[in-house]
């Protein structure tokens, strides 16, 4: 639905992307995972349209789509900082872009989205009253009523912690999967990657190590990149929570001891 051949990046002679190819089907969920520097966020802007090609082709549904401009591709982002007006309350954030394009959207479809992120009981509060989770599902609702063909996420959980990122996480998934959305998220975290994604892409030095989906990943990773960029990263999760747990112990088996 959504393909890239042989796309390449340039910035000031210094080459970001190296000959990108890939397809992407529609429904799917995708991330592009990386370290910092490795270029996801430039294929992320190459696929928006924000950001220009310095070769190859982009193509959605059959169709060249390497030059049109961002705002005639229907593809849009939720950004890290969930770009929200501070003077709107949470509902005309919501429909703020159907006030020039009134008929994407019906009423009853405004609605079913708010009652979806569950933010019927938010609509009249201020952006400043909104935790960060409160504001990722504004952000998401607002994007989701202008019905883009293809919806992006920029580091969509990197500012959310514990039960709030899984709450949020769920969301991605039912909007997906309810509106048969194709989305593209970029993210910097391999747990949340494979538990979010139908596929991952992993990017290392402007080329994809590997575009498999999360469990193949795991078991198969074709490089050594691949396999220390994942696992290493997932060893010191695991590392960290059962430090945490002995800490508990510890700090449990103290206060035993001094009652």
């Amino acid at each position: 639905m959504l393909k890239l051949e042989h796309v390449k990046k340039i910035y000031d002679d210094v080459t970001v992307l190296k000959d990108i190819n890939l397809e992407i089907e529609d429904g799917e969920i995708i991330s592009i995972l990386g370290p910092s520097g490795c270029g996801k966020t430039t294929l992320l802007n190459l696929i928006l349209g924000i950001t220009n090609v310095s070769d190859g082709t982009i193509t959605y549904q059959g169709e060249d789509i390497t030059n049109v401009p961002m705002e005639k591709r229907g593809f849009n982002i939720v950004f890290q900082d969930y770009a929200l007006f501070p003077n709107l309350n949470v509902y005309k954030n919501i429909t703020y872009g159907l006030k020039n394009k009134p008929n994407i959207s019906t009423k009853e479809e405004v609605e079913e989205l708010i009652d979806l992120l569950g933010l019927r009981e938010h609509l009249t509060k201020k952006i400043d009253q909104l935790s960060g989770g409160q504001k990722q599902r504004t952000a998401l609702a607002r994007t989701m009523v202008m019905k883009p063909k293809i919806l992006l996420l920029d580091e969509p959980l990197s500012a959310l912690d514990g039960v709030i990122k899984e709450s949020i996480k769920d969301k991605i998934k039912a909007i997906a999967k309810e509106y048969h959305l194709t989305t593209i998220i970029v993210t910097h975290d391999p747990e949340e990657a494979m538990t979010l994604s139908d596929r991952v892409m992993i990017v290392n030095e402007g080329v994809i190590a590997q575009f498999d989906t999360p469990e193949e990943i795991i078991m198969n990773p074709k490089d050594e990149f691949v396999k220390k960029f994942i696992l290493n990263q997932l060893e010191i999760k695991r590392n960290n929570i059962y430090s945490l747990f002995s800490e508990q112990t510890i700090q449990k088996s103290r206060r035993t001891k001094v009652s």
